[in-house]
């Protein structure tokens, strides 16, 4: 039974080609749905089966991440901003799907979360908070500065990270690298405070669930 949902990017030409690459064994790969640019929404497995979009991963202290995902495959070349068209056909797909399933916002993730180390999709320029004030997704609530702290620690992020879904053993940097991409595109340079007082905001409000290991 489906507890996550998987969002990722074709980085392919258009809807086509990845619909061809989709479609052939010899690729073994395959996803549940893929939307193109202009919004059409294609599904290529049934919700209920395994389709093989995840690979090698993590997320909330389990793996097998295609064994308990519906995976999402969206036209876009992983550089451009994802079309209006495209986000308008994605939020009444995942509000379907998270009800047939009962799968909760925080059960919505990137390809880049639960694989930091080999995935960068759906990239930086995907748009979480748009999703989360549909309610199909999360983000963070905004901590004045006042508030973060002044002397961030790697072990803290670590644990903060870990606590709200990613692994701890991808490492710091990568972690940072990977939850920057989704919740803060635009920051660079080390760990600091504004970094920290995110991922434990997020871990305070959307910890992993207690029958999960690592919770």
């Amino acid at each position: 039974m489906p507890q996550l949902i998987v969002l990722h990017f074709t980085a392919m030409a258009n809807a086509s080609a990845a619909l061809a690459r989709l479609c052939e064994p010899e690729h073994e790969v395959s996803a549940h749905y893929l939307i193109g640019r202009d919004g059409a929404v294609y599904q290529l497995v049934d919700e209920a089966q395994r389709a093989w979009h995840a690979g090698a991963g993590t997320w909330a202290g389990c793996g097998d991440v295609n064994s308990r995902s519906v995976g999402i495959e969206l036209d876009n070349c992983g550089q451009s901003p994802f079309s209006a068209p495209q986000m308008d056909a994605l939020e009444p797909l995942l509000k379907g799907i998270m009800a047939r399933w009962n799968i909760p916002a925080k059960g919505v993730i990137g390809h880049s979360d639960m694989a930091p180390i080999r995935k960068g999709d759906p990239g930086r320029r995907f748009d979480w908070r748009r999703l989360a004030k549909s309610n199909v997704s999360v983000w963070p609530c905004a901590v004045a500065p006042s508030q973060w702290p002044c002397a961030p620690q790697e072990g803290a992020f670590l644990d903060a990270a870990r606590r709200f879904g990613y692994d701890p053993a991808c490492g710091g940097a990568t972690l940072l690298a990977a939850f920057r991409q989704r919740f803060r595109p635009h920051a660079t340079g080390p760990l600091n405070g504004a970094d920290l007082a995110a991922i434990e905001n997020l871990a305070q409000r959307f910890p992993i669930d207690p029958c999960l290991p690592n919770a």
